[in-house]
């Protein structure tokens, strides 16, 4: 069998998509909507936390339901479950902070030991943690199981870094943009690429948290002043253009780099 064929055989069976730059485009889009979208359900719209909390807690059932039903990756199922994780993350943390009053050095703590403990038991039970071989039920479990805490962590990391510590929303872009451009400049000399892929991952919650808040803060808080609504629906849209782009993209004739992670 050909290289590029087992490539695509392996790529098919797999149920995360190839990480290409659209990838991570689309990843960092979507946390940027969950940052928005989050707020403009509970205070544009005035459902309130809980309302929202439910709300969103039902439509990432339906929408985890289906992606764990599809035996291979469907995009649009996959990324629709990523934007309602990403809210469901933000949620977690503003719950915590803002309705129990924990603190961000705290909460931040705890997601971070969760997400290792996540990771451990992954590890210990299918001796890989690479994402290029997510292709049965308990890796895949696992893998969102460790989606969910690499939200959370980034929201409570970010808040922490752009408020708690007074780093505002731009030098968060700044920032949290430097630290992944460091971690893939370190992958690409030979660090190892699946502990590079989830350090990348968990960084782009912030960036794109941070992004999020910059685009729709009004600018007494240092924000541009879009509004979470406008800023959610050009974000949306351009999720919807990026996942129909990857959807009728034919797969490329060589092994992709990211076949180690």
């Amino acid at each position: 069998m050909s290289i590029s064929k087992r490539t695509y055989l392996i790529q098919a069976a797999n149920k995360v998509p190839e990480v290409t730059i659209a990838f991570w485009l689309i990843k960092i889009l979507s946390t940027t909507v969950g940052e928005t979208g989050a707020d403009y359900l509970a205070v544009d719209v005035g459902l309130g936390m809980l309302i929202t909390d439910a709300i969103t807690a039902a439509l990432l059932a339906i929408a985890l339901g289906l992606q764990l039903h599809f035996r291979r990756l469907v995009p649009w199922a996959y990324w629709l479950t990523v934007v309602l994780i990403s809210v469901a993350g933000t949620q977690i943390t503003d719950a915590l902070t803002d309705g129990a009053g924990v603190s961000l050095y705290l909460s931040t703590a705890c997601f971070g030991a969760l997400l290792a403990i996540v990771f451990w038991l992954w590890y210990r039970s299918e001796r890989t943690l690479s994402i290029q071989h997510i292709d049965t039920r308990p890796r895949e479990i696992f893998y969102w199981v460790a989606i969910l805490c690499t939200f959370a962590l980034g929201t409570a990391a970010g808040d922490l870094a752009t408020e708690a510590l007074g780093l505002g929303f731009s030098w968060g872009v700044v920032v949290f943009g430097g630290l992944i451009a460091l971690t893939a400049a370190a992958a690409y000399f030979g660090a190892n690429r699946v502990l590079a892929f989830w350090i990348a991952y968990i960084l782009t919650r912030p960036l794109g948290a941070s992004l999020g808040d910059l685009l729709s803060q009004s600018r007494t808080y240092g924000g541009v002043g879009l509004g979470a609504v406008y800023t959610s629906v050009a974000f949306l849209t351009a999720i919807v253009a990026l996942v129909i782009f990857v959807s009728i993209r034919k797969p490329t004739a060589k092994a992709s780099p990211s076949a180690h992670i």
